[in-house]
């Protein structure tokens, strides 16, 4: 079955006999439809309440395009929260929209397998000057080319003002109207399947954004008295109506994937769902998208958990996904920091004890943390084992929107690292089993900041700022009043503008060498190591350190041979290196191709080594 809308109990839906609307409202007496028709005919009609504080209205004179709110008893006026589309902002009125009236011409694709995928993580607003659906398809051509195989596109649900990361989201069935209509986006997806490429999309469903969520005052059980996350009161997964709650957000990611035909799903801090129920949400939202959409085509669900449950990650008998198919592994991103620029404040301190040793873990295990105490969570146990699991359940990065953005001036490695060290780093990332991400612009080696951004009404954006640069006070290099002062201004327009992409970098000959260099190691990812992952053994890979400064990690393949690499993360050279069996399979530098003749590992420099028989088909 090929989807072409989704059938939900929430908000507007075209249907033989007219328009339904459906909406639930438990903290409120009486609820009116106020529907403007194209030709600017206005209409108040009384919704009939239904049991456990639904009401319903189904409108023979409603059609596709006519724009609708909510009149709460007679008084606060307030957009469909299943809104599929929102034109004029989260404040104004929701529109109705027919999917069954965009043709689809992808029906044959069925995606990409998970052992297949490069991932670049990109914001619409800031990835083109432009910032929209439509000009991002402009850069389809060169994203596949660049080897890419799924984008990862940060949350676009309808969020407040023009400008924001879209994790402050209050509508999230409705794109953004910044970044273009239903249709765009859609055909965005479309003509990235014709391009080979997946598409994934990130969603949050930890908590609604702080401007423009009207549930708090019509819909209170869609929040718990019982929990709380880092933005307040957690959203109802457990307790009395959560029913209702969680098939909302489980409509969510079924419809994403069904009426929008995406690849699949990340899954937004996780960590901070508080849910006591069993199958917990995260359980139960994953089993719904593997027996719906994913029974007839490639869906993939990622996760980003600082808990590091390795049991949402397990396998089947037959190697696939019980859940859901990978983590963002922040553990592998940590480690490779800290020795890339010396940093150990905040996080970064859980690591800089043995941040080689803590990168060798990563790289053969998954996790650095599997249930040991983190300092900087004052002592509180993290992970769970996650040895057994393979490679494929952790996808590795040296940079994502967090890593960059939430530093005070957005800086990137390329400002940060020294260039032969983040080629290194860059070399280790791409060929390693895991699937690797890139951050856009990453791939050349841009050093344009992705800086935090938001546009709320003036008395929260105040706050905002105010907030962020109070929070950099807690580390040493902002002590100061002044220097704090100096942080971007996450309001200002101009802070924005300066996280737009610099395409032009690209005359640079260094920037456009960087290109190349990623582009052959991920030619070379697709031919050497995709087709071989499913010969990985999961729980024999190994690594031992080498004289303090490098690395080496072994993953045993299936029939005896062995994927290995070396590393050197430091200024100086090691000397008496032995060389692992098998050929060269790729180095960060090419000159330094028969270094390891004379046993000696260059400094700053990674070199891969393959020991098998020539790779079965993919």
């Amino acid at each position: 079955m090929t989807y072409v809308k989704h059938d939900m109990p929430f908000g507007a839906a075209v249907t033989p006999e007219g328009v339904r609307f459906r909406l639930w409202a438990p903290g409120t007496s009486g609820v009116e439809l106020l529907l403007e028709k194209l030709n600017g005919r206005e209409q108040t009609l009384p919704m009939a309440p239904l049991p456990d504080g639904w009401f319903e209205y189904v409108a023979a004179e409603a059609a596709p395009g006519d724009r609708y709110r909510f009149r709460l008893n007679d008084d606060l006026c307030v957009p469909d929260p299943a809104s599929r589309w929102n034109p004029n902002d989260v404040h104004g009125p929701s529109v109705i929209v027919d999917p069954e009236q965009f043709v689809w011409r992808d029906n044959h694709w069925r995606g990409r397998p998970w052992e297949q995928a490069v991932i670049y993580e990109l914001h619409v607003g800031t990835f083109t000057p432009e910032g929209t659906f439509r000009a991002l398809r402009e850069r389809l051509e060169y994203l596949a080319e660049l080897g890419v195989t799924a984008l990862e596109i940060m949350p676009v649900a309808d969020f407040p003002g023009r400008r924001n990361w879209g994790y402050d989201g209050v509508l999230p069935f409705a794109p953004d109207a910044s970044y273009g209509s239903p249709e765009e986006f859609k055909t965005l997806i479309q003509e990235a399947h014709q391009l080979g490429l997946m598409v994934f999309l990130d969603v949050v469903y930890n908590h609604f954004g702080p401007e423009g969520n009207y549930l708090y005052v019509y819909a209170q059980p869609f929040f718990s008295d019982r929990h709380r996350t880092p933005w307040g009161a957690a959203i109802n997964f457990d307790g009395e109506n959560s029913r209702t709650v969680r098939d909302f957000f489980i409509h969510n990611a079924l419809y994403w994937l069904e009426e929008y035909r995406l690849d699949g799903l990340r899954l937004d801090a996780v960590h901070a769902i508080a849910d006591d129920s069993r199958p917990d949400i995260l359980e139960e939202l994953a089993e719904r998208v593997r027996s719906g959409p994913g029974r007839e085509r490639h869906i993939h669900l990622i996760l980003e958990n600082d808990d590091n449950a390795a049991r949402y990650l397990t396998r089947g008998p037959d190697g696939a996904p019980r859940l859901y198919d990978a983590q963002w592994n922040d553990d592998i991103h940590h480690a490779l920091h800290v020795l890339l620029t010396g940093e150990t404040d905040g996080y970064y301190a859980d690591y800089a004890d043995a941040p080689l040793a803590h990168l060798g873990r990563a790289l053969t295990e998954g996790f650095v943390f599997q249930g040991e105490a983190s300092p900087y969570r004052d002592g509180r146990r993290r992970g769970e084992p996650s040895r057994e699991l393979p490679p494929t359940a952790f996808v590795s990065f040296l940079q994502t929107h967090d890593q960059i953005g939430n530093r005070a001036f957005g800086e990137r490695l390329a400002h940060l690292a020294r260039p032969h060290a983040l080629k290194a780093a860059m070399t280790l990332i791409l060929l390693a089993p895991s699937p690797p991400l890139l951050f856009m612009g990453e791939e050349f080696a841009s050093e344009t900041p992705f800086l935090y951004f938001c546009d709320f009404e003036p008395e929260l954006a105040a706050a905002v700022t105010r907030g962020r640069r109070e929070e950099f006070g807690r580390f040493k290099r902002f002590a100061a009043p002044e220097t704090r002062e100096a942080i971007p201004d996450p309001g200002d327009p101009e802070t924005f503008l300066a996280s737009k992409l610099e395409w032009d970098d690209l005359v640079s000959p260094r920037q456009a060498e960087f290109l190349l260099f990623c582009r052959n190691l991920l030619m070379l990812r697709q031919k050497e190591i995709v087709p071989r992952l499913a010969h990985f053994q999961p729980g024999r890979a190994r690594f031992e350190l080498l004289a303090e400064r490098g690395l080496e990690a072994v993953w045993p393949l299936d029939g005896g041979g062995q994927f290995s690499v070396l590393a050197n993360f430091s200024g100086i050279p090691i000397e008496g290196v032995l060389e692992p069996k098998g050929r060269v399979l790729a180095s960060s530098e090419a000159d330094e191709g028969a270094a390891l003749k004379v046993r000696r590992l260059p400094a700053w420099y990674t070199v891969w080594y393959l020991s098998a028989q020539e790779p079965p088909h993919a």
